[in-house]
């Protein structure tokens, strides 16, 4: 009687809900926009039946063995070139070294190259192969020599098209089995990846490979990496891990890491399958560092990924940008000279301005440490990064910032300067793929968690004067911290996860986090789910450059 009293279309809606209730009531509730905003601040209590650690794959799990025998290749990934007619494949043939005295390889002893094809292997490339060496000229640390690492760039590719590859020496009868991918869509406002994965500080741990496979589960066209990947250097030469660098080997002025750590990364079997079959972007963290003999640093970092620097014109893998469809993807190197007078600037500000927002509406920033950051771990440790840049990317109105380094989950209110701003990026932190450095649960304002000011700024990599300061205004007026969650502070909660991406439009796209315990749950269970809504009739910086020209 009751539905009988209603419009007709209202009893088909329910008459479909009852039909598949979970899948369709989850379509049925009411999802925010970043145009209702702001919002205020929600804190997602800490579930205490959860682990805060993170337990380490030990190195002998099955799960990292090498399961090729010879020169044949493991550890294979494919990375994105500037847009979707190019695409890299790497891996890695022999075996890596460890001890006092090793030799490398040489890499002319294997060949790099890879047939493809769309119906069957009738194209072939050819690239190059390198090896790197870790060397610590001090008594009681092993040096180490990687497998040989090759590098090669498939070009000419058509857009939205399944391609069929396999690589190695087929000269040396060492090559894969045979692999697909499917390129991206061509540049055009109207065309995206379905799903872009979004996940940080991954790490190989039992929480890694949970992240993993939850991630697999959504199918991303995409992955996009925000740093601190294998956690090599949490680990001393010797193979043990050790939470206090200066410990192990109090007599040596580096820090050691133990490199195998970024083999068995690469051959853990759920993400080697993962990156064998979708472009997988990354970009360096702090753990990347890895600091050796004669000062040397982010050599393995350098040395095992491919990434499109060259192409988007800029100098170093340290910081780069490509296409996904209509998005403009902008990776950004918090571990490199960012100062308004460094080549980074200068990159960023020369990208920026070629960026067609007729053609790619969507313009898309990632690098490790987050600006806003409300949890006590590495409390505004990139204000530095943030009072440099902020400026330009406000100005070329970028829509979305991700960043990882804290290993919780955090959504921001639009925010420009600490203040909510209609016009300004939404940043969201995802730095919680589950490293063994554990979960992020305290937060800046929690009685007594302020840290000090003077501890903020992050050691690694970048020579800057210190750039923390009291704010002069609102309830914090006068502190380095609030008093409680902050109002540029959306939503937060210390949960493993990934977020996908799914961009439906010019002008709006939904952003989903998946927190890890709620996938054993229910698969429409989301954490986190929130429409970014692109306002370009309001937003002149969101504008072509002609438009903003006239």
């Amino acid at each position: 009687m009751v539905l009988l009293s209603r419009p007709w279309w209202t009893i088909f809606v329910v008459f479909l809900a009852l039909l598949s209730p979970a899948k369709n009531l989850a379509k049925l509730r009411t999802i925010p926009s970043t145009a209702d905003g702001p919002f205020d601040p929600v804190t997602v209590a800490l579930d205490e039946r959860l682990p805060i650690g993170s337990d380490d794959l030990p190195n002998n799990d099955p799960r990292l063995a090498k399961i090729v025998p010879g020169f044949h290749p493991e550890q294979i990934a494919l990375a994105q070139g500037t847009d979707s007619s190019s695409m890299f494949v790497s891996w890695i043939t022999g075996e890596f070294q460890v001890g006092q005295d090793v030799t490398p390889l040489n890499p002319s002893l294997i060949k790099s190259v890879v047939e493809y094809g769309i119906f069957k292997l009738d194209h072939f490339a050819v690239g190059k192969a390198s090896v790197y060496s870790q060397l610590y000229p001090y008594k009681g640390l092993n040096n180490y020599t990687s497998g040989i690492i090759h590098h090669v760039k498939l070009q000419g590719l058509k857009s939205s098209t399944t391609y069929y590859y396999r690589c190695g020496d087929p000269f040396a009868k060492a090559m894969s089995p045979v692999y697909s991918f499917t390129t991206l869509p061509a540049k055009g406002p109207y065309f995206y990846p379905k799903r872009i994965a979004i996940v940080g500080d991954l790490g190989l741990t039992y929480n890694t490979t949970s992240t993993i496979c939850h991630l697999q589960r959504n199918k991303p066209d995409l992955n996009v990496f925000l740093g601190d990947l294998s956690y090599a250097n949490l680990y001393v030469t010797n193979g043990t891990g050790s939470s206090c660098y200066k410990c192990a080997f109090p007599e040596t002025p580096i820090h050691e890491t133990y490199q195998p750590r970024w083999d068995y990364w690469g051959r853990q079997v759920y993400l080697q399958s993962l990156r064998s079959k979708v472009p997988t972007m990354v970009i360096e963290g702090n753990h990347e560092y890895e600091l050796q003999a004669q000062n040397n640093t982010f050599v393995a970092y350098n040395a095992r990924f491919a990434v499109p620097y060259r192409e988007s014109g800029s100098p170093t893998k340290m910081y780069y940008s490509f296409n996904a469809g209509g998005a403009h993807f902008i990776m950004l190197g918090g571990y490199i000279d960012y100062s308004n007078s460094s080549q980074q600037y200068a990159w960023l500000e020369k990208d920026l301005m070629s960026v067609d927002r007729e053609e790619t509406p969507w313009l898309i920033v990632a690098f490790h440490q987050p600006w806003y950051n409300s949890y006590k771990s590495h409390y505004r440790e990139a204000e530095c990064m943030r009072q440099s840049m902020e400026d330009l990317l406000y100005k070329f109105g970028v829509d979305i910032v991700f960043s990882g380094h804290v290993h919780a989950y955090e959504r921001m209110n639009l925010v420009y300067n600490y203040e909510y701003d209609r016009c300004a990026p939404l940043f969201i932190t995802v730095g919680d793929g589950g490293n063994r450095e554990g979960m992020a649960i305290k937060h800046a304002d929690d009685p007594g968690a302020c840290p000090k000011p003077e501890s903020t700024p992050d050691p690694v990599g970048v020579p800057y004067e210190y750039c923390g300061f009291n704010f002069t205004s609102g309830p914090a007026a006068g502190k380095f911290c609030w008093d409680r969650q902050p109002d540029w502070s959306a939503f937060r909660d210390s949960s493993f996860g990934h977020g996908i991406l799914e961009i439906e439009s010019p002008t709006r796209a939904l952003w989903t986090w998946h927190r890890n315990q709620d996938t054993y749950l229910s698969e429409n269970h989301v954490g986190d789910q929130i429409y970014i809504v692109r306002r370009p009739e309001v937003c002149p910086n969101r504008k072509s450059h002609d438009i903003l020209a006239v």
